[in-house]
């Protein structure tokens, strides 16, 4: 059965982000990845990087640092309303989630707390002490989850270096939570784990991205499904 709204039609994505933290320190490098709770509706049990829809508070939060003029461009590719708060917005919003789920603060914490941070995660996130930064963060791949599932997001799968984690709050994943599991995995053995098609595939795209040195000019792949066709395109 198609999921759809009340009025019939099918469910429009929204826009999402997730973030994948990417430990270069040792001979080889390792992804942090969470466990879902079994008892959601979307993926559950799963193993997957932390993410969540934007939330209009990831607009109006400060940041140190800015998004590299080459990763703003690809986050505005064939997007409605392109624009740097919009590209701004979704890595905030990765930064958001992955401080939500994990209790990793990604940013710098040598500027003080930030001051009028948005109600919610963004003020136990300034509790912390952390400023979130931008600079740091890259694009690696976008995709929109096909019709007919319980819920549809048009995700952009984004990548930090671990050295950007300024703090960790403990007490965050546990048994209840939405994640109730972190793992740092080494990238060649991640997908070993239980996990969704589309994180594969980003597995495959970080792998690739890594050895071709993280060029920030590189296209990205783009997946889609259109008429019942499976499609990797790229901005």
């Amino acid at each position: 059965m198609i999921a759809k709204t009340a009025a019939g039609r099918a469910l429009r994505p929204r826009d999402a982000a997730t973030l994948i933290i990417v430990d270069r320190a040792g001979a080889e490098p390792k992804v942090l990845m969470g466990r879902r709770h079994a008892g959601h509706a979307f993926m559950p049990g799963k193993f997957v990087f932390p993410g969540g829809r934007v939330e209009p508070e990831d607009r109006r939060m400060a940041a140190a640092g800015a998004l590299d003029p080459y990763v703003e461009e690809k986050l505005n590719a064939r997007v409605p309303r392109p624009s740097s708060g919009f590209a701004r917005a979704i890595a905030l919003a990765a930064i958001r989630e992955t401080f939500e789920e994990t209790g990793i603060a990604v940013g710098v914490g040598d500027y003080g707390a930030p001051e009028h941070a948005p109600p919610g995660v963004w003020t136990r996130f300034a509790e912390a002490g952390v400023y979130p930064t931008l600079d740091g963060i890259d694009f690696l791949a976008r995709a929109i989850t096909p019709p007919g599932r319980v819920k549809r997001f048009d995700a952009r799968f984004l990548v930090v270096d671990a050295k950007a984690i300024a703090r960790r709050v403990d007490g965050v994943v546990h048994d209840e939570a939405e994640l109730i599991e972190l793992v740092w995995t080494p990238l060649a053995r991640a997908r070993d784990l239980d996990l969704p098609n589309i994180t594969r595939l980003a597995l495959d795209d970080l792998t690739a991205a890594l050895e071709s040195g993280l060029d920030r000019r590189r296209p990205r792949p783009f997946y889609r499904e259109l008429r019942g066709k499976r499609l990797r395109e790229q901005l």
